[in-house]
């Protein structure tokens, strides 16, 4: 094969059409269902073969919740406190899942306490999952359908590890939904994302990058509330707490305490590559600052509001250093939307293959860096993240009013040629 056809190959991408793309959905959803299938089927009261509880982080969740119910906020901050209240629970000998969220996560974890631990780790899976099924059905404008919504690898390592990644993009997802035609609203879901700031830092600065100024203000006053209501509820000590356990969150970074290879930051990437810690923090900034930068330049020249919202989910996951491979949920969003848009317009060059690379990527990119040491994450969400910024200026106004209306959607065709 020669060079030009290799580019050719990967440039148009012709192979992967309609029937190919639906036909290995099908399979990679039956996988997955057969996998957590299997992981529930071959444990042991409750146990999976490691001996770990199922659900794994969710024990944090759950176990931080009791605490606090039972009177003791600050100890959740407490790992010594924790992790004797996690063994105490589930009467096993298991690693310590840490509790790295501020006290406004607890106003979310909290109602989960009065039930038992299987009854409400089922329990928030499946609010979170429908919640984030709603709102990438809404994104997607019913043009991509439900199976691939509902296929994407991340949303498999989420339910494995009970985590909270379908609640974060559920809420950026509606913030991004409401942001052209109610930006009150929309600001309310963003700023319900303090609970997780580091998905949350861009948001600010896109807002006001976009003037979407009734939103900014929507948000500080949500996340005032939130702060407000927390400390009001847990009192000083627990925020005293959290803020005392920073130092360990930092060494969670940058000792590995956390493999890197479960990460999917640059920060990771070049401590997995053996890289320094000062080498990785100043790369990622970096990083960090150039994107910044391209996310205000083209935000400045795009007026659809759920462009904007899907350039700063993307832009988001790169500025980061604290990834884990379950927060590519994330990558739903752009993921939707650019194949929504694509679908309707026609795919560029490369479009395709950068589709399948971002969607693929959850499921590799951990066995990737465990048996390879080899890092994709922020290469592929930087180029999706390219895409994103290669359409953006071209897109017209499309708000939730209009994808809500039937009228006004158009039912394509999988576009094989490319512009």
């Amino acid at each position: 094969m020669s060079l030009s056809q290799i580019i050719a190959f990967f440039r148009k991408a012709r192979w992967l059409d309609e029937g190919r793309a639906r036909a290995w959905l099908r399979i990679l959803a039956v996988i997955q269902i057969l996998g957590l299938l299997g992981l529930v089927l071959t444990s042991s009261r409750g146990a999976d073969g490691r001996g770990e509880p199922l659900g794994t982080d969710f024990v944090s969740y759950w176990t931080a919740a009791r605490l606090a119910l039972n009177g003791s906020p600050a100890s959740v901050y407490d790992p010594a406190v924790h992790h004797a209240a996690e063994q105490a629970f589930f009467g096993g000998h298991f690693g310590f899942y840490a509790f790295f969220y501020p006290p406004v996560f607890l106003l979310f974890c909290l109602p989960l306490a009065v039930a038992p631990y299987f009854a409400a780790l089922t329990l928030w899976l499946a609010a979170t999952g429908c919640a984030y099924l709603r709102v990438m059905r809404q994104i997607a404008a019913t043009r991509i359908g439900v199976l691939p919504i509902l296929a994407f690898p991340a949303v498999f390592t989420t339910l494995a590890h009970g985590q909270n990644a379908l609640l974060s993009t559920a809420l950026f997802g509606a913030g991004v939904n409401f942001l052209g035609a109610r930006p009150g609203l929309a600001g309310l879901c963003f700023g319900a994302l303090c609970y997780k700031p580091q998905l949350a830092a861009l948001l600010p600065l896109g807002l006001a990058a976009s003037g979407r100024w009734r939103a900014l203000l929507s948000m500080a006053a949500s996340a005032s509330a939130l702060i407000a209501l927390s400390f009001g509820l847990f009192g000083e000590p627990a925020w005293r707490a959290f803020l005392a356990e920073a130092p360990l969150a930092r060494a969670t970074l940058e000792q590995g305490l956390v493999e890197p290879e479960k990460m999917a930051s640059l920060f990771a990437a070049i401590r997995l590559l053996g890289g320094g810690v000062a080498l990785a923090y100043v790369l990622q900034a970096a990083l960090a600052g150039v994107v910044a930068c391209a996310l205000v330049a083209t935000l400045r020249k795009c007026a659809d509001p759920l462009t904007q919202g899907a350039l700063i989910a993307t832009a988001a996951l790169l500025v980061t250093p604290f990834l884990l491979d379950y927060d590519l949920t994330l990558l739903a969003l752009p993921l939707a939307l650019l194949l929504s848009r694509a679908l309707a317009t026609g795919f560029l060059p490369y479009e395709k293959i950068i589709l399948l690379a971002g969607f693929a990527l959850p499921a590799f990119a951990r066995p990737l860096g465990q048996m390879a040491g080899l890092p994709l994450a922020p290469v592929i969400v930087t180029l999706l993240f390219a895409a994103l910024t290669r359409r953006a200026p071209t897109e017209r106004v499309c708000g939730f009013a209009e994808a809500r209306d039937p009228a006004r959607r158009r039912q394509a065709k999988w576009v094989v040629a490319s512009r």
